[in-house]
């Protein structure tokens, strides 16, 4: 990472550095007390992290929540052979392990940065093939996914599925989305709502996959006062958010047994859904 910050953007390359997490994906490392640097671990990676880099500096000015927009591209090299970026360090925690001091007030502040956030995408927006797209197509995931649930918890998760999916599907213009939306990628300093993080899934479709996040992380008054500020999601658009919360929390739960922080997060959203 040195290397590549000496070659382009010396300016930098005298800052301190820290590793923060080496996921998947990324590695990601702080570096100086402004900035962190992310760079994909894999060509999938690299794929999203680009769509970052052209879409979210367009998208930034106009969102109430900060977002990690980057400042600087870092580009491929003999030696690394993916782009990389340097983007803005956000103080505070993730929402799923630091949750906000007032609820109400968050879930409002989630609310109106996803009615900023869901405008028409522009036309070559990216497409997802599993994100923003109608229930059908996650249809078998779910099915899976309720076979290993506690059996007294399945018939009415199933019928809170064939409800939503048979909810009319989303008709209006594919809008931008955040593709990724939970407690993970939200972050809370001093009790509040302080940026949204990680659009590596940043995709268009159907508003309701976002909106799925007033399960992961509020009570069913709080997801109220979330749905007042976002102010145009009808009763169609709400259903389809609770099966997307089901289908997210099943692949939580089912693939996250080395993560506890993502099964916590399927947990808690898979009981908020059957409530």
């Amino acid at each position: 990472m040195r290397r590549l910050l000496d070659e382009q953007h010396p300016g930098l390359a005298d800052l301190p550095v820290e590793v923060l997490a080496n996921g998947w994906d990324n590695l990601v490392c702080r570096l100086g007390e402004e900035f962190l640097v992310r760079l994909p671990r894999r060509a999938m990676a690299a794929e999203l992290l680009a769509h970052e880099q052209r879409w979210l500096p367009k998208l930034a000015d106009r969102l109430p929540l900060p977002v990690p927009a980057p400042v600087r591209i870092g580009r491929p090299t003999a030696e690394y052979p993916w782009s990389w970026s340097v983007v803005p360090f956000f103080a505070g925690r993730i929402a799923a392990r630091s949750e906000p001091d007032g609820p109400w007030s968050a879930a409002a502040a989630i609310g109106g940065f996803l009615d900023a956030l869901h405008a028409p995408a522009a036309s070559e927006a990216p497409v997802s093939p599993a994100r923003g797209i109608p229930l059908a197509g996650r249809a078998e995931g779910v099915l899976t996914g309720l076979a290993h649930v506690d059996p007294a918890d399945r018939a009415t998760a199933l019928q809170i599925w064939d409800t939503a999916a048979a909810a009319p599907i989303w008709d209006g213009p594919p809008l931008w989305l955040h593709g990724d939306l939970h407690p993970a990628n939200i972050l809370v300093d001093r009790g509040r709502i302080s940026a949204v993080i990680d659009f590596g899934d940043i995709t268009s479709g159907d508003p309701a996959t976002d909106l799925s996040v007033a399960w992961m992380l509020f009570t069913a008054e709080q997801r109220a006062a979330l749905r007042q500020a976002y102010g145009r999601a009808d009763d169609a658009t709400w259903e389809r958010a609770r099966g997307w919360a089901l289908a997210l929390a099943l692949v939580f739960l089912s693939h996250s047994a080395d993560n506890p922080l993502m099964h916590g997060i399927g947990e808690r959203a898979f009981r908020a859904v059957l409530a």
